[in-house]
Protein backbone atom coordinates (compact mmCIF):
# COMPACT_ATOMS: atom_id res chain seq x y z
CA UNK A 1 0.00 0.00 0.00
CA UNK A 2 1.25 3.42 -0.57
CA UNK A 3 3.00 3.96 2.56
CA UNK A 4 2.77 7.16 0.81
CA UNK A 5 0.14 7.32 3.30
CA UNK A 6 2.57 8.85 5.68
CA UNK A 7 1.92 12.23 7.11
CA UNK A 8 4.01 14.62 9.09
CA UNK A 9 2.96 17.51 11.21
CA UNK A 10 6.15 19.41 10.47
CA UNK A 11 4.38 21.59 7.89
CA UNK A 12 1.95 22.87 10.50
CA UNK A 13 3.12 25.56 12.89
CA UNK A 14 2.23 25.00 16.52
CA UNK A 15 -0.41 27.39 17.80
CA UNK A 16 0.59 29.49 20.84
CA UNK A 17 -1.09 28.39 24.05
CA UNK A 18 -3.37 31.00 25.58
CA UNK A 19 -3.01 31.44 29.34
CA UNK A 20 -6.59 30.30 30.00
CA UNK A 21 -6.86 27.75 27.21
CA UNK A 22 -7.58 24.10 27.96
CA UNK A 23 -3.94 23.36 27.05
CA UNK A 24 -2.55 25.81 29.59
CA UNK A 25 -0.61 24.24 32.49
CA UNK A 26 -2.79 26.24 34.88
CA UNK A 27 -6.12 25.16 33.48
CA UNK A 28 -8.13 22.39 35.16
CA UNK A 29 -7.72 18.92 33.67
CA UNK A 30 -10.52 17.71 31.45
CA UNK A 31 -11.80 14.14 31.47
CA UNK A 32 -10.06 11.99 28.90
CA UNK A 33 -13.25 11.06 27.08
CA UNK A 34 -14.13 14.70 26.37
CA UNK A 35 -10.76 15.56 24.91
CA UNK A 36 -10.80 16.60 21.26
CA UNK A 37 -8.61 14.72 18.77
CA UNK A 38 -5.30 16.36 18.01
CA UNK A 39 -6.43 17.28 14.50
CA UNK A 40 -9.10 19.62 15.85
CA UNK A 41 -6.39 21.89 17.22
CA UNK A 42 -4.76 22.25 13.81
CA UNK A 43 -5.74 24.76 11.19
CA UNK A 44 -7.80 23.29 8.36
CA UNK A 45 -5.84 21.84 5.46
CA UNK A 46 -7.68 22.67 2.24
CA UNK A 47 -7.25 21.13 -1.17
CA UNK A 48 -4.81 23.23 -3.21
CA UNK A 49 -5.71 24.46 -6.72
CA UNK A 50 -2.75 22.55 -8.14
CA UNK A 51 -4.25 19.30 -6.85
CA UNK A 52 -7.42 20.01 -8.80
CA UNK A 53 -5.28 20.82 -11.84
CA UNK A 54 -3.63 17.42 -11.47
CA UNK A 55 -7.09 15.86 -11.58
CA UNK A 56 -7.43 16.96 -15.21
CA UNK A 57 -5.09 14.11 -16.11
CA UNK A 58 -7.05 11.69 -13.96
CA UNK A 59 -10.22 12.66 -15.86
CA UNK A 60 -8.39 11.69 -19.05
CA UNK A 61 -7.24 8.44 -17.43
CA UNK A 62 -10.81 7.47 -16.54
CA UNK A 63 -11.92 8.34 -20.09
CA UNK A 64 -9.17 6.17 -21.57
CA UNK A 65 -9.99 3.23 -19.30
CA UNK A 66 -13.68 3.52 -20.17
CA UNK A 67 -12.90 3.58 -23.88
CA UNK A 68 -10.67 0.54 -23.52
CA UNK A 69 -13.44 -1.32 -21.69
CA UNK A 70 -16.04 -0.40 -24.33
CA UNK A 71 -13.85 -1.88 -27.07
CA UNK A 72 -12.87 -4.98 -25.07
CA UNK A 73 -16.04 -5.80 -23.13
CA UNK A 74 -14.96 -9.39 -22.45
CA UNK A 75 -13.66 -11.14 -19.30
CA UNK A 76 -10.10 -10.69 -20.59
CA UNK A 77 -10.69 -7.02 -21.40
CA UNK A 78 -12.24 -6.45 -17.99
CA UNK A 79 -9.23 -8.08 -16.30
CA UNK A 80 -6.88 -5.78 -18.20
CA UNK A 81 -8.84 -2.65 -17.32
CA UNK A 82 -9.13 -3.73 -13.70
CA UNK A 83 -5.38 -4.24 -13.29
CA UNK A 84 -4.58 -0.95 -15.08
CA UNK A 85 -7.04 0.90 -12.86
CA UNK A 86 -5.54 -0.76 -9.78
CA UNK A 87 -1.92 0.15 -10.47
CA UNK A 88 -2.74 3.68 -11.68
CA UNK A 89 -5.08 4.41 -8.76
CA UNK A 90 -2.46 3.08 -6.33
CA UNK A 91 0.07 5.75 -7.24
CA UNK A 92 -2.47 8.48 -7.89
CA UNK A 93 -3.84 7.90 -4.40
CA UNK A 94 -0.24 7.94 -3.16
CA UNK A 95 -0.01 11.56 -4.28
CA UNK A 96 -3.11 12.38 -2.24
CA UNK A 97 -1.21 11.06 0.79
CA UNK A 98 1.81 13.08 -0.28
CA UNK A 99 0.01 16.42 -0.56
CA UNK A 100 -1.70 15.64 2.75
CA UNK A 101 1.75 15.46 4.34
CA UNK A 102 3.44 18.05 2.12
CA UNK A 103 1.10 20.70 0.70
CA UNK A 104 2.27 22.13 -2.67
CA UNK A 105 3.07 25.51 -1.14
CA UNK A 106 6.41 26.21 -2.85
CA UNK A 107 7.49 26.46 -6.48
CA UNK A 108 9.81 23.49 -6.08
CA UNK A 109 7.05 21.22 -4.82
CA UNK A 110 4.71 22.43 -7.54
CA UNK A 111 7.29 21.77 -10.22
CA UNK A 112 7.76 18.18 -9.06
CA UNK A 113 4.01 17.61 -8.97
CA UNK A 114 3.77 18.92 -12.53
CA UNK A 115 6.53 16.49 -13.50
CA UNK A 116 4.45 13.67 -12.04
CA UNK A 117 1.45 15.07 -13.91
CA UNK A 118 3.34 14.70 -17.18
CA UNK A 119 4.24 11.10 -16.34
CA UNK A 120 0.61 10.33 -15.52
CA UNK A 121 -0.35 11.80 -18.90
CA UNK A 122 2.03 9.39 -20.66
CA UNK A 123 0.47 6.52 -18.69
CA UNK A 124 -3.00 7.63 -19.77
CA UNK A 125 -1.96 7.91 -23.42
CA UNK A 126 -0.63 4.33 -23.20
CA UNK A 127 -3.84 2.84 -21.77
CA UNK A 128 -5.73 1.97 -25.02
CA UNK A 129 -2.90 -0.24 -26.35
CA UNK A 130 -1.10 -1.04 -23.10
CA UNK A 131 -1.48 -4.77 -23.76
CA UNK A 132 -0.76 -4.43 -27.47
CA UNK A 133 2.63 -2.73 -27.55
CA UNK A 134 2.30 0.42 -25.41
CA UNK A 135 3.22 -1.31 -22.16
CA UNK A 136 6.82 -0.04 -22.28
CA UNK A 137 6.05 3.72 -22.12
CA UNK A 138 3.32 2.91 -19.56
CA UNK A 139 5.88 1.13 -17.34
CA UNK A 140 8.69 3.68 -17.53
CA UNK A 141 6.32 6.61 -16.95
CA UNK A 142 4.96 4.68 -13.96
CA UNK A 143 8.50 4.33 -12.59
CA UNK A 144 8.99 8.11 -12.92
CA UNK A 145 5.82 8.62 -10.87
CA UNK A 146 7.18 6.29 -8.15
CA UNK A 147 10.55 8.08 -8.11
CA UNK A 148 9.01 11.57 -7.84
CA UNK A 149 6.65 10.42 -5.10
CA UNK A 150 9.40 8.77 -3.04
CA UNK A 151 11.79 11.68 -3.46
CA UNK A 152 9.21 14.24 -2.40
CA UNK A 153 8.21 12.17 0.62
CA UNK A 154 11.85 11.87 1.65
CA UNK A 155 11.99 15.68 1.79
CA UNK A 156 8.68 16.07 3.61
CA UNK A 157 10.05 15.67 7.12
CA UNK A 158 8.73 12.15 7.63
CA UNK A 159 11.23 9.77 9.24
CA UNK A 160 13.50 8.50 6.48
CA UNK A 161 13.44 4.79 7.36
CA UNK A 162 9.71 4.24 6.75
CA UNK A 163 9.85 6.43 3.64
CA UNK A 164 12.63 4.24 2.23
CA UNK A 165 10.69 1.08 3.07
CA UNK A 166 7.62 2.52 1.36
CA UNK A 167 9.60 3.72 -1.63
CA UNK A 168 11.39 0.41 -1.96
CA UNK A 169 8.12 -1.53 -1.98
CA UNK A 170 6.61 0.84 -4.53
CA UNK A 171 9.77 0.52 -6.61
CA UNK A 172 9.31 -3.26 -6.68
CA UNK A 173 5.74 -2.75 -7.87
CA UNK A 174 6.90 -0.28 -10.50
CA UNK A 175 9.64 -2.62 -11.70
CA UNK A 176 7.04 -5.37 -12.20
CA UNK A 177 5.02 -2.96 -14.35
CA UNK A 178 8.12 -2.08 -16.41
CA UNK A 179 9.09 -5.73 -16.94
CA UNK A 180 5.53 -6.67 -17.82
CA UNK A 181 5.45 -3.90 -20.41
CA UNK A 182 8.04 -5.76 -22.49
CA UNK A 183 5.66 -8.70 -22.80
CA UNK A 184 2.13 -9.00 -24.17
CA UNK A 185 -0.94 -11.02 -23.34
CA UNK A 186 -1.00 -13.38 -20.36
CA UNK A 187 2.64 -12.86 -19.37
CA UNK A 188 2.19 -9.09 -19.19
CA UNK A 189 -1.02 -9.46 -17.23
CA UNK A 190 0.73 -11.77 -14.75
CA UNK A 191 3.48 -9.21 -14.04
CA UNK A 192 0.96 -6.41 -13.61
CA UNK A 193 -1.22 -8.54 -11.33
CA UNK A 194 1.91 -9.16 -9.24
CA UNK A 195 2.38 -5.39 -9.03
CA UNK A 196 -1.24 -5.09 -7.89
CA UNK A 197 -0.57 -7.73 -5.22
CA UNK A 198 2.26 -5.56 -3.83
CA UNK A 199 -0.41 -3.10 -2.71
CA UNK A 200 -1.37 -5.55 0.04
CA UNK A 201 2.24 -5.93 1.13
CA UNK A 202 3.51 -2.35 1.09
CA UNK A 203 1.55 -0.98 4.09
CA UNK A 204 2.93 -3.72 6.32
CA UNK A 205 6.46 -3.44 5.00
CA UNK A 206 6.47 0.32 5.45
CA UNK A 207 5.07 0.22 8.98
CA UNK A 208 2.01 2.30 8.18
CA UNK A 209 0.86 2.75 11.82
CA UNK A 210 3.98 4.84 12.45
CA UNK A 211 2.57 7.71 10.41
CA UNK A 212 -0.15 10.30 10.80
CA UNK A 213 -2.74 11.67 8.41
CA UNK A 214 -4.93 14.80 8.22
CA UNK A 215 -8.57 13.70 7.95
CA UNK A 216 -10.10 16.94 6.59
CA UNK A 217 -7.97 17.22 3.44
CA UNK A 218 -7.92 13.46 2.89
CA UNK A 219 -11.69 12.96 2.93
CA UNK A 220 -12.36 16.06 0.83
CA UNK A 221 -9.77 15.02 -1.75
CA UNK A 222 -11.32 11.60 -2.27
CA UNK A 223 -14.80 13.09 -2.54
CA UNK A 224 -13.53 15.28 -5.38
CA UNK A 225 -12.08 12.23 -7.14
CA UNK A 226 -15.47 10.51 -6.99
CA UNK A 227 -17.12 13.58 -8.52
CA UNK A 228 -14.53 13.52 -11.31
CA UNK A 229 -15.43 9.90 -12.00
CA UNK A 230 -19.11 10.87 -12.19
CA UNK A 231 -18.07 13.38 -14.82
CA UNK A 232 -16.84 10.53 -16.99
CA UNK A 233 -20.33 9.02 -16.87
CA UNK A 234 -21.76 12.30 -18.12
CA UNK A 235 -19.10 12.41 -20.85
CA UNK A 236 -20.09 8.87 -21.83
CA UNK A 237 -23.65 10.09 -22.42
CA UNK A 238 -22.37 12.75 -24.80
CA UNK A 239 -19.97 10.43 -26.62
CA UNK A 240 -22.68 7.80 -27.06
CA UNK A 241 -25.03 10.41 -28.53
CA UNK A 242 -22.48 11.85 -30.97
CA UNK A 243 -23.77 11.96 -34.52
CA UNK A 244 -27.29 10.77 -33.63
CA UNK A 245 -30.56 12.59 -34.29
CA UNK A 246 -31.84 14.23 -31.14
CA UNK A 247 -35.15 12.40 -31.05
CA UNK A 248 -37.36 11.58 -28.10
CA UNK A 249 -35.78 8.16 -27.35
CA UNK A 250 -32.29 9.68 -27.24
CA UNK A 251 -33.40 12.57 -25.01
CA UNK A 252 -35.20 10.13 -22.71
CA UNK A 253 -32.26 7.74 -22.32
CA UNK A 254 -29.84 10.66 -21.81
CA UNK A 255 -31.99 12.20 -19.07
CA UNK A 256 -32.56 8.85 -17.41
CA UNK A 257 -28.82 8.11 -17.53
CA UNK A 258 -28.21 11.46 -15.86
CA UNK A 259 -30.78 10.48 -13.22
CA UNK A 260 -28.73 7.35 -12.53
CA UNK A 261 -25.61 9.52 -12.17
CA UNK A 262 -27.49 11.67 -9.66
CA UNK A 263 -28.39 8.48 -7.79
CA UNK A 264 -24.72 7.51 -7.57
CA UNK A 265 -23.91 11.00 -6.33
CA UNK A 266 -26.69 10.76 -3.73
CA UNK A 267 -25.37 7.41 -2.49
CA UNK A 268 -22.02 9.06 -1.68
CA UNK A 269 -22.98 12.61 -0.69
CA UNK A 270 -26.76 12.68 -0.18
CA UNK A 271 -26.73 12.29 3.60
CA UNK A 272 -23.47 14.24 3.98
CA UNK A 273 -21.66 10.97 4.62
CA UNK A 274 -18.38 12.70 3.81
CA UNK A 275 -18.89 15.03 6.79
CA UNK A 276 -19.41 12.10 9.12
CA UNK A 277 -16.45 10.25 7.57
CA UNK A 278 -14.19 13.24 8.23
CA UNK A 279 -15.14 13.44 11.90
CA UNK A 280 -14.98 9.67 12.31
CA UNK A 281 -11.48 9.58 10.81
CA UNK A 282 -10.26 12.53 12.88
CA UNK A 283 -11.43 10.84 16.10
CA UNK A 284 -9.50 7.63 15.44
CA UNK A 285 -6.04 6.99 16.88
CA UNK A 286 -3.31 7.55 14.31
CA UNK A 287 -2.66 3.88 13.53
CA UNK A 288 -6.34 2.97 13.11
CA UNK A 289 -6.92 6.09 11.02
CA UNK A 290 -4.21 5.05 8.59
CA UNK A 291 -5.46 1.49 8.23
CA UNK A 292 -9.01 2.75 7.74
CA UNK A 293 -7.66 5.09 5.07
CA UNK A 294 -6.05 2.15 3.30
CA UNK A 295 -9.13 -0.08 3.34
CA UNK A 296 -11.79 2.57 2.72
CA UNK A 297 -10.07 5.15 0.56
CA UNK A 298 -7.58 3.14 -1.43
CA UNK A 299 -9.12 -0.30 -1.84
CA UNK A 300 -12.74 0.78 -1.27
CA UNK A 301 -12.63 3.78 -3.57
CA UNK A 302 -10.88 1.66 -6.18
CA UNK A 303 -14.02 -0.48 -6.13
CA UNK A 304 -16.22 2.61 -6.47
CA UNK A 305 -14.18 3.78 -9.48
CA UNK A 306 -14.45 0.37 -11.12
CA UNK A 307 -18.22 0.43 -10.67
CA UNK A 308 -18.45 3.87 -12.26
CA UNK A 309 -16.24 2.72 -15.17
CA UNK A 310 -18.48 -0.28 -15.82
CA UNK A 311 -21.60 1.90 -15.72
CA UNK A 312 -20.04 4.47 -18.07
CA UNK A 313 -19.14 1.71 -20.55
CA UNK A 314 -22.69 0.36 -20.46
CA UNK A 315 -24.39 3.73 -20.68
CA UNK A 316 -22.29 4.72 -23.70
CA UNK A 317 -23.78 1.74 -25.59
CA UNK A 318 -27.26 2.46 -24.25
CA UNK A 319 -27.24 6.06 -25.47
CA UNK A 320 -25.90 4.99 -28.87
CA UNK A 321 -28.82 2.54 -29.35
CA UNK A 322 -31.67 3.78 -27.12
CA UNK A 323 -34.55 2.06 -28.88
CA UNK A 324 -32.85 -1.26 -29.60
CA UNK A 325 -31.68 -4.16 -27.44
CA UNK A 326 -28.03 -4.16 -26.41
CA UNK A 327 -25.67 -7.08 -25.97
CA UNK A 328 -25.44 -9.07 -22.75
CA UNK A 329 -21.95 -7.71 -21.87
CA UNK A 330 -23.20 -4.13 -22.36
CA UNK A 331 -26.32 -4.70 -20.26
CA UNK A 332 -24.33 -6.55 -17.60
CA UNK A 333 -21.78 -3.72 -17.42
CA UNK A 334 -24.53 -1.15 -16.97
CA UNK A 335 -26.31 -3.03 -14.19
CA UNK A 336 -23.24 -4.65 -12.66
CA UNK A 337 -21.33 -1.39 -12.37
CA UNK A 338 -24.08 0.26 -10.34
CA UNK A 339 -24.60 -2.87 -8.24
CA UNK A 340 -20.87 -3.02 -7.45
CA UNK A 341 -20.87 0.67 -6.58
CA UNK A 342 -23.79 0.25 -4.16
CA UNK A 343 -22.25 -2.80 -2.47
CA UNK A 344 -18.90 -1.06 -1.95
CA UNK A 345 -20.66 2.13 -0.84
CA UNK A 346 -22.62 0.12 1.72
CA UNK A 347 -19.44 -1.46 3.07
CA UNK A 348 -17.90 2.00 3.45
CA UNK A 349 -20.98 3.29 5.26
CA UNK A 350 -20.87 0.35 7.64
CA UNK A 351 -17.23 1.13 8.42
CA UNK A 352 -18.27 4.62 9.48
CA UNK A 353 -21.35 3.39 11.39
CA UNK A 354 -23.90 4.88 8.98
CA UNK A 355 -27.36 3.45 8.37
CA UNK A 356 -29.68 2.40 6.80
CA UNK A 357 -27.83 0.08 4.43
CA UNK A 358 -30.20 -2.78 3.65
CA UNK A 359 -32.16 -0.79 1.01
CA UNK A 360 -28.95 -0.26 -0.97
CA UNK A 361 -28.09 -3.95 -0.90
CA UNK A 362 -31.61 -4.83 -2.03
CA UNK A 363 -31.29 -2.28 -4.84
CA UNK A 364 -28.02 -3.88 -5.94
CA UNK A 365 -29.76 -7.25 -6.13
CA UNK A 366 -32.73 -5.81 -8.03
CA UNK A 367 -30.46 -4.22 -10.62
CA UNK A 368 -29.40 -7.64 -11.87
CA UNK A 369 -33.02 -8.18 -12.96
CA UNK A 370 -32.74 -5.22 -15.36
CA UNK A 371 -30.25 -7.06 -17.61
CA UNK A 372 -32.95 -9.01 -19.52
CA UNK A 373 -34.74 -5.72 -20.20
CA UNK A 374 -31.65 -4.41 -21.94
CA UNK A 375 -31.00 -7.56 -23.96
CA UNK A 376 -34.60 -8.31 -25.02
CA UNK A 377 -36.54 -5.02 -24.91
CA UNK A 378 -34.29 -1.97 -25.31
CA UNK A 379 -31.48 -0.02 -23.71
CA UNK A 380 -34.02 2.67 -22.82
CA UNK A 381 -36.11 0.14 -20.89
CA UNK A 382 -33.10 -1.00 -18.85
CA UNK A 383 -31.93 2.52 -18.05
CA UNK A 384 -35.50 3.50 -17.06
CA UNK A 385 -35.79 0.50 -14.74
CA UNK A 386 -32.36 1.27 -13.24
CA UNK A 387 -33.32 4.88 -12.56
CA UNK A 388 -36.61 3.71 -11.01
CA UNK A 389 -34.80 1.35 -8.62
CA UNK A 390 -32.45 4.11 -7.45
CA UNK A 391 -35.23 6.70 -7.07
CA UNK A 392 -37.34 4.25 -5.05
CA UNK A 393 -34.37 3.30 -2.86
CA UNK A 394 -33.34 6.80 -1.93
CA UNK A 395 -36.94 7.99 -1.56
CA UNK A 396 -37.42 5.20 0.97
CA UNK A 397 -34.23 6.20 2.78
CA UNK A 398 -35.32 9.84 2.91
CA UNK A 399 -38.37 8.83 4.92
CA UNK A 400 -36.17 7.28 7.59
CA UNK A 401 -33.97 9.35 9.89
CA UNK A 402 -30.25 8.95 9.27
CA UNK A 403 -28.54 7.32 12.23
CA UNK A 404 -25.94 10.09 12.30
CA UNK A 405 -27.54 13.32 11.03
CA UNK A 406 -25.03 15.80 9.69
CA UNK A 407 -26.12 18.33 12.33
CA UNK A 408 -24.14 16.25 14.81
CA UNK A 409 -21.01 16.90 12.75
CA UNK A 410 -20.88 20.60 11.82
CA UNK A 411 -18.63 21.55 8.94
CA UNK A 412 -16.76 24.80 8.36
Amino acid sequence: MNASRALTTSDTEAEPVEPNSPNSPNSPAEPTESAEPAESAESALKVAPLELFLDLVFVFTITQLTGSLVHHLTPGGLAQVLVMLAVIWWMYDAFIWLTNAMPPSSHGRRGLLLLAMGAFLVISLSVPHAFEGSGVPFGWAYLVVVAVHTGMFAASGVALAPVLRMGGANLVGGALVVIGGYYTGTAQLAFWVASFAMQFVTPRVAGLPEFRLRADHFVERHGLIVIIAFGESVIAIGVGAAGLDLGLPLIAVALLSLTVCVGLWWAYFGHDDDAHAEHHMAALPSDRRNWTAVTVYNLGHGGLLLGILLFAAGVKSAVAHPGAPITFPQAAALAGGIALYLVVNTAIRRTFGLAPNLPRLLAAALLTATVPLGTTVSALAQVAATAAVLVATFTHEARRPCRFPVADFPRD
